[in-house]
C-alpha cells in the first residue's frame, strides 16, 4: 500500500500541475479526494492490515490528502487569476483608439420659434404668463363673451374632459386669469398648447399658440397694428408680404386676421406653390370681456392677439404640412 500511496501522490501532483482549466481541476479533486476517489479506495483496504500497518498507512494517506488538497488550492488560485486576466484583456479599453462623437440634441423647431418670438415681445415690454391646459368652460368660453350656441362649444370642435371642463381651445383664457388678478395697465404674452378637433395640412388636434394682451388708457387699433407689424418685420424680415383683413371673434371688436404669403412644396405633387396663410387673429378687447373681469371699459381699452406658432414655423421654414412638426421624424427635425 505504501507503493500505491506514493504512486498516487506522483500521479495526483502531475495531474494537478497539468490541469488547464477549473473544470478539469475539479474533476481531478473528485477523482483523488472524493467519496469514491482513489485515496478513499486505498483507505478502505486497510481493514485487512494489522494495527501497526493501519496506523502508518493512515498517517501517510492523511498526509497525501493534505498535500493534494494544498496543491489543488494553489492551482485553483493560479487558474482563477488567469481567467480574470483574460476577462480584463477582453474588456480593456484601447485609449489609443479615436473617440466616438456623441450626438448632441437641440431644441425642437417649435421651441426655437417660441423663444425667438418671446424675445421680440419682451423687448417691447410684454411679460410671459401661463395657464392650465385643462380649463373650465367659464374661462375658455363664457368670460370671453362666447355665447352658448356658438359652434366652437360643440364636441365636433372642442375636446370635453367632462361636463363644464375642456382642453383649452385657445390661450385666451390666460388673459382672463391675468386680468382677474392684475389691475391695468397689463402687457402679457401667454405661449402654450391648445387643442381642437381638427386635422389637415394646416390644422392639428394639438398645436401651439401665443396669446398677447395689452390694456391701458388710450390704446387704439393703430397700436395693435403697429405692434404686430413690428413683430412680423422683426421675425420674417422687411420684405415679407402681409395682409390684414376684417374678421369676427366674440371677445374682440373690431377684429382682424393677419395672413402671410406662404411658399412651400406640395407634399404629394412636389410642386412649389404660394398661398396666403393665416398666422394670427387679433382685435380690440370687447367691453363685455372687461366687464367680466371688473375693468372699467370706459376708462381703459386694450387689444389682444393669438399667434399660431406652428403656422409661423411653416412660413419661416417652407414646411408643407403641420403634421411634420409632430411626427417625430428625425430626418425632418434634424434640419433645424
Amino acid at each position: 500500500m505504501k507503493e500505491q500511496i506514493e504512486s498516487l501522490r506522483q500521479e495526483g501532483l502531475a495531474g494537478i500541475t497539468a490541469a488547464a482549466d477549473l473544470k478539469s481541476l475539479e474533476e481531478l479533486r473528485v477523482a483523488f479526494l472524493g467519496r469514491k476517489g482513489k485515496l478513499t479506495e486505498i483507505l478502505r483496504g486497510l481493514a485487512k492490515a494489522s494495527v501497526d500497518e493501519r496506523r502508518e498507512i493512515g498517517q501517510q494517506a492523511n498526509s497525501l490528502k493534505e498535500i493534494l488538497a494544498a496543491a489543488i488550492d494553489e492551482r485553483f488560485k493560479a487558474l482563477e487569476r488567469t481567467v480574470q486576466q483574460r476577462k480584463a484583456m477582453d474588456q480593456s479599453v484601447d485609449l489609443s483608439l479615436p473617440g466616438r462623437r456623441v450626438a448632441t440634441g437641440h431644441l425642437h423647431v417649435l421651441n426655437r420659434i417660441r423663444e425667438e418670438i418671446e424675445d421680440i415681445f419682451t423687448q417691447m415690454g410684454f411679460q410671459v404668463a401661463t395657464g392650465p391646459d385643462v380649463e373650465t368652460e367659464y374661462y375658455n368660453f363664457d368670460a370671453l363673451n362666447t355665447p352658448d350656441d356658438h359652434p366652437a362649444r360643440d364636441s365636433h370642435d372642442t375636446f370635453f374632459v367632462q361636463p363644464g371642463v375642456v382642453l383649452r381651445t385657445q390661450t385666451s383664457p390666460v388673459q382672463i386669469r391675468v386680468m382677474e388678478q392684475t389691475p391695468p395697465p397689463v402687457a402679457v404674452i401667454a405661449p402654450g398648447r391648445v387643442y381642437r378637433v381638427d386635422l389637415d395640412a394646416t390644422h392639428s388636434p394639438m398645436f401651439v399658440q401665443m396669446e398677447g394682451l395689452l390694456v391701458d388708457k388710450g390704446i387704439t387699433f393703430a397700436d395693435l397694428k403697429g405692434t404686430l407689424m413690428h413683430f412680423i418685420h422683426s421675425f420674417f424680415g422687411a420684405d415679407v408680404k402681409v395682409r390684414f383683413r376684417p374678421h369676427f371673434f366674440p371677445f374682440t371688436e373690431p377684429s382682424a386676421e393677419v395672413d402671410i404669403l406662404w411658399t412651400a412644396k406640395d407634399r404629394h405633387t412636389g410642386e412649389t406653390k404660394s398661398k396666403w396663410l393665416e398666422i394670427l387673429g387679433c382685435g380690440m378687447v370687447h367691453p363685455q370681456v372687461f366687464k367680466n373681469v371688473a375693468y372699467d371699459y370706459e376708462q381703459y381699452s386694450g387689444y389682444a392677439f393669438g399667434l399660431g406658432l406652428d403656422r409661423i414655423a411653416m412660413v419661416r421654414h417652407a414646411i408643407s404640412s403641420i403634421t411634420h412638426l409632430y411626427e417625430n421624424d428625425l430626418r425632418f427635425l434634424e434640419q433645424f
